[in-house]
């Protein structure tokens, strides 16, 4: 048996446990070297190398000294021509004494002009120095740039050229007698040319600037033109001296005599050296203009088809983001570069757009202007190919913007490319920060790695959602998501058109509170006594904070919580702290003081201007939330009328326990239910708060809702079908007690999840709960009804926005909201803006038959808002048709923003909410923000966005800083912005006016003079009011005619007269109305709720955002409010939270805030 002990080897020394220990001293002593890496960069050669080449700005002074000394010596060069005289000798003294006296016959050429030529010694000298320069330089530059080879670096054209121009003159400082050797310094132009393209290319990476290559191909060949003709004319000048002895002049006209192929023949060579001269030059230029002809016409070529590639040195030195979209339109490209370039910080940034298509004929013009094509760079290529990604140097870009077309017929198609390629982006440039858009929500979560993503249906339902009870939230959103200086609308004649549009650059902006000159004072104190003080001090809204160890934004966290110094502050303003200047008002205000008792168009007393400035009164009446009364704020009591006027409670550095409890549960939303109300007992309103059990997509964020005890058979959810439960077979037939929310749309697509979601959140009183119906075009999936069967009053009717019967039956006579949703299949169209037809089309129809709906609509492009309740004759909708046109030539991102339905928040774009994605690289926090403010994001203790309107007896606050005090003092509210409703003060339209006989008859003198006068104070200009006198003119005309009729007509003819009269006066709204209540008739509904003159075409509304604090309230004025979280400060027992319920407020007290 072999013995395997004996066949192992022995383990080598230092894997001994023995040398372990003991140490093993040979392997200590073996032959060890440490070795440096790249101790080359540290060398002498490599920091010339660094200052010559590599540096950008030094290489580019070396470079323009290079270049201007070049010119130099040609410059020099025709100073020594014009300087030398052929017949006076040609300095051969030493070395051919007496050749200028021998006389030479035509046929023999006298070669002492050409090889000598007169040079001063102070012009020798200076051409002496500048080959000493040039000679030197260039040695460096060729030892610096040496790899290896020697004969690569002097076979260089640029170095045999420098070397026949400096090393004769060299000689000549030892050589005095070839001082006046001719050298050809002229071809010092082609060095000159060399050195331009080098300066060029080191001149846009220095300045972060980059002309297109067509630029720098034209330059080249423009100086190549000039080179070939500087070489030329100096080469025949010389030649000649020989012969017909030519001036510069003459050399230049015969030169572009030749060279445009002209040739008069009055100048020609004389001699065969100049005529050889001549011919190698036409040689040259056949050769050598042709190749960059041809360089030049490939270039373009091939920029038109993929844009060239994006440089490598560029991509290191100089910063840029990539734009990837499946087709570029216009409209997307100007919004993306306007809002992306709107930020000083960026203005160094390049923007390289990756597109698979070719260029359309619209962006390629956009592109070809200066100030985009000095810094956008178009690629044709597919971001699913590592090749293209190289070429946009991706991995080197500071973010990837990756937009889905919404024209895409099939929007989860579109989708799907959107997600390949996030993750190609990904898989190549893991680093690269991603800015996703996707269309539709349950595709969300594929691409959940991105940095930022905004899903545009939960965006656009939520939204939409909101505009149904915050009036207009769709352009208070969009107005803070757009970049702006607030300088739209400032040079209209219209005051409420300046107010809007100043108060429209307001934006969202963060800073650290220890930095902060707006709020640094309050540290230590409570967020509302913050944010009220710093509105009052600055007028800066502050709107959220979020602590340093937390990433959760807190919107409005409420009076509990303090800040902190390394807080970081979210608010509202025209423009950051950092670009704020800060100046003491004192003196301002004692010039006020000494002018006038009365302060401003308030004709108020002082003291109560500066009350209404937020400064707080000795005596106090009231610290309550709200009073059991009556639904107003406080009202002053009767005994202060005779003494000084009532104020409004302070507020308070730190909440007050006893107090702040009863003001959490006041603006708590919810009720105990335990305990529900005789209301909800008797009409069976049991509801349950609790998350949704069922989401219909993954991704979808779990928001605390009204539920139902138990989900409703799928059967009941039928609007229009009456079932075992349910034998209502129409809205009127429910009895609702609430306005109907209906919300026209082609499918039930998961996005419309979220537009339920808000209208159910917790917070929402569920007494104003109103019911939901949803109108679709086909009917919805189970997994979507399975999703909103939970939810209260909600119901679906399958339909037509363009039939009346279904319209009828699913209650739009007495809706509050119409909410029309832009249908997917029309969204693709052979002209773009024609996607928005249909839609508009039957949106104006609901405008013609009930005009006195609220209709809330969404469009594809943001241009077709303009169509939106179109009025042909409307003189008003004409002017501010001028004013958007002048706005958009002035730069503005929100020129549409002037039209009356946008600004009313009835109108309104997704793609408009692109700039929140744009504007997510600087602005890191927004998207969080925007999801928080439209309830599709809930973080615990951070409050929500509702509203409230100011009523007659809400009056007595006067103005918005009082308001803001009282908010913050009572419930917490921090007040963002106004919501103004104003008349318009036009003249109807014609087609609008309803005109009887009988009325006007009747109709005194007196009152017609009455009305003339108000129609002519409340018009806005001469031809708006011409247009109802003529009418009255007119009919008092046909009046007077009526009156000469014959008296013997007879009876018949009068009765036939009246009926026509009476059909051809009925108006084109009475028309519609009959229509309208006929079919109501036939459907069996009745018409007691149609009322068709109950408009509101003849007001304005629009949104002030952060107005300042001395904005007077008006009535109507709906104020949007941050509340803070009712479940932040619920107690722990349910019997303390019902004792300070009852102390605070009346068993009748209403579940909203109300001023």
């Amino acid at each position: 048996m072999v013995d395997l002990e004996s066949e192992v080897p022995p383990l080598p020394p230092r894997y001994r446990f023995r040398d372990l220990l003991l140490g093993d001293q040979g392997w200590q002593n073996d032959d060890r070297v440490q070795v440096e890496f790249y101790m080359n960069e540290n060398t002498f050669k490599e920091r010339l190398k660094l200052f010559f080449i590599k540096n950008q700005r030094s290489s580019l002074r070396i470079r323009l000294f290079n270049f201007s000394l070049k010119l130099l010596s040609c410059l020099l060069y025709i100073i020594r021509v014009l300087l030398d005289d052929p017949t006076q000798g040609h300095g051969c003294k030493e070395l051919n004494r007496g050749c200028s006296s021998q006389n030479y016959t035509p046929a023999k050429i006298d070669w002492s002009p050409i090889i000598w030529v007169n040079r001063s010694l102070p012009l020798w000298g200076l051409q002496v120095s500048v080959a000493l320069i040039s000679l030197f330089e260039t040695m460096l530059l060729g030892y610096l740039s040496y790899k290896g080879n020697i004969w690569e670096q002097v076979l260089r054209i640029p170095f045999l050229l420098e070397i026949i121009n400096a090393v004769p003159f060299i000689i000549t400082i030892f050589w005095p007698a070839l001082r006046n050797l001719f050298i050809p310094v002229f071809l010092n132009c082609w060095l000159a040319k060399h050195a331009l393209e080098n300066m060029i290319n080191d001149l846009h990476r220095a300045i972060q600037r980059t002309q297109s290559a067509m630029f720098n191909q034209v330059l080249i060949l423009i100086s190549t033109l000039l080179c070939l003709i500087f070489t030329c004319i100096c080469g025949i000048q010389h030649l000649e001296r020989a012969g017909n002895k030519l001036t510069l002049f003459d050399s230049l006209y015969f030169c572009i005599v030749t060279f445009s192929t002209v040739g008069f023949g009055d100048v020609t060579p004389k001699i065969w050296p100049s005529k050889l001269l001549v011919v190698i030059m036409i040689c040259v230029a056949l050769v050598v203009l042709p190749i960059q002809f041809e360089q030049l016409a490939y270039l373009w070529m091939e920029r038109q088809k993929s844009g060239g590639n994006y440089s490598r040195h560029r991509a290191q030195t100089e910063k840029h983001v990539v734009l990837c979209v499946s087709s570029l339109k216009i409209d997307l490209l100007m919004d993306f570069l306007n809002e992306f370039y709107a930020h000083p910080r960026l203005q160094d940034y390049y923007v390289v757009i990756l597109c698979p298509t070719e260029m359309d004929a619209q962006v390629r013009r956009v592109l070809q202007i200066p100030m985009w094509s000095q810094r956008v760079i178009y690629l044709q290529g597919s971001v699913l190919k590592d090749q293209d990604l190289l070429r946009a140097k991706m991995d080197d870009a500071e973010a990837c913007f990756i937009l889905s077309s919404r024209c895409e017929v099939d929007r989860t198609a579109a989708d799907h490319q959107t997600i390949l390629r996030a993750w190609a982006v990904k898989d190549f440039a893991p680093k690269c920060p991603l800015y996703v858009q996707i269309l539709k929500p349950e595709n969300k979560f594929h691409i959940k790695f991105a940095d930022h993503v905004v899903c545009e249906e939960e965006f656009k339902y939520a939204m939409l959602a909101l505009n149904c009870i915050c009036p207009a939230t769709s352009t208070l959103i969009t107005l803070l998501v757009h970049t702006s200086r607030g300088q739209e609308g400032q040079q209209s004649p219209e005051q409420w058109q300046k107010m809007y549009g100043r108060c429209s650059g307001n934006e969202v902006y963060h800073i650290n509170l220890e930095d902060s000159t707006f709020f640094a004072e309050y540290e230590g104190k409570s967020f509302t006594y913050a944010s009220f003080h710093a509105h009052k001090k600055f007028g800066v809204c502050l709107i959220g904070v979020r602590r340093e160890d937390n990433k959760n934004i807190l919107l409005n966290p409420g009076p509990r919580y303090i800040m902190s110094a390394t807080d970081i502050c979210f608010y509202i303003n025209i423009t950051k702290e950092e670009n704020s200047a800060f100046k003491k008002q004192e003196q301002h205000r004692k010039n006020n003081e000494s002018k006038s008792y009365y302060h401003g168009p308030s004709r108020l007393p002082l003291h109560s201007v500066i009350a209404s400035m937020g400064t707080v009164a000795i005596d106090l009446q009231d610290t309550g939330c709200r009073s059991s009364s009556g639904p107003t704020l406080t009202l002053p009591s009767e005994g202060s009328k005779n003494g000084r006027r009532s104020s409004i409670a302070p507020v308070l550095e730190v909440a007050d326990s006893s107090s702040l409890q009863a003001c959490d549960l006041l603006s708590d939303q919810s009720e105990d239910e335990t305990t529900p109300s005789d209301d909800d007992i008797s009409t069976g309103l049991e509801y349950a708060k609790g998350y949704p059990p069922y989401s219909p997509y993954i991704g979808s964020s779990p928001t605390f809702c009204h539920l139902l005890h138990e989900k409703v058979p799928f059967c009941c959810l039928r609007l229009d079908k009456g079932c075992q439960h349910n034998y209502c077979e129409d809205a009127k037939a429910y009895g609702f007690k609430n306005k109907l929310i209906i919300v026209a749309a082609e499918t039930a697509g998961n996005g419309l999840y979220n537009f339920i979601v808000p209208l159910r959140a917790y917070y929402r009183p569920k007494k104003e709960l109103n019911p939901i119906v949803l109108l679709l075009d086909n009917p919805p999936d189970m997994h979507f009804l399975d999703a909103i069967c939970w939810f209260p009053v909600v119901y679906y009717m399958v339909g037509s926005i363009d039939n009346l019967d279904d319209l009828l039956r699913c209650g739009v006579t007495f809706a509050a909201n119409m909410v029309v949703v832009d249908k997917e299949s029309t969204m693709s169209a052979e002209e773009d803006y024609m996607a928005d037809a249909k839609t508009i089309v039957n949106v104006q129809t609901l405008f013609r038959l009930f005009s006195s709906l609220s209709i809330i609509t969404e469009l594809t492009h943001p241009a077709n808002m303009r169509f939106m309740q179109f009025r042909a004759k409307d003189c008003y909708s004409l002017a501010l048709s001028k004013l958007e046109k002048k706005e958009r030539e002035k730069g503005s991102n929100l020129a549409f923003m002037f039209r009356l339905p946008f600004a009313a928040g009835r109108v309104f774009s997704i793609s408009m909410l692109d700039t929140l994605l744009y504007q997510s690289f600087v602005k890191d926090y927004m998207i969080s923000i925007t999801r928080l403010l439209l309830g599709l994001d809930t973080t615990p203790g951070s409050g929500f966005l509702c509203s409230m309107k100011i009523t007659e007896d809400d009056l007595w606050i006067r103005t918005y800083a009082r308001l803001y005090q009282k908010l913050c003092s009572s419930t917490g509210d921090i007040p963002i912005g106004i919501y103004r409703t104003e008349s318009q003060k036009l003249t109807t339209s014609e087609s609008q006016i309803s005109i009887s006989v009988e009325e006007w008859e009747d109709t005194k003198d007196t009152k017609e003079q009455i009305n003339n006068r108000n129609n002519h104070r409340n018009s806005t200009s001469s031809d708006q009011s011409d247009h109802p006198l003529l009418r009255r003119k007119s009919m008092q005309w046909a009046r007077r005619l009526s009156r000469k009729v014959p008296k013997h007509s007879g009876k018949t003819a009068e009765k036939i007269s009246q009926q026509r009269m009476s059909l051809y006066k009925r108006s084109e709204r009475q028309e519609l109305a009959e229509l309208v209540k006929n079919r109501m008739k036939h459907l069996g509904l009745s018409t007691a709720g149609y009322d068709e003159m109950n408009d509101h075409q003849n007001t304005l509304s629009y949104i002030l955002i952060n107005p300042s604090p001395d904005t007077r309230l008006e009535l109507n004025d709906v104020v949007y409010l941050i509340r803070p979280d009712p479940l932040a400060y619920v107690p722990n027992t349910i019997s303390s939270r019902k004792n300070s319920f009852c102390n605070t407020i009346g068993q009748d007290a209403r579940e909203e805030t109300q001023l």
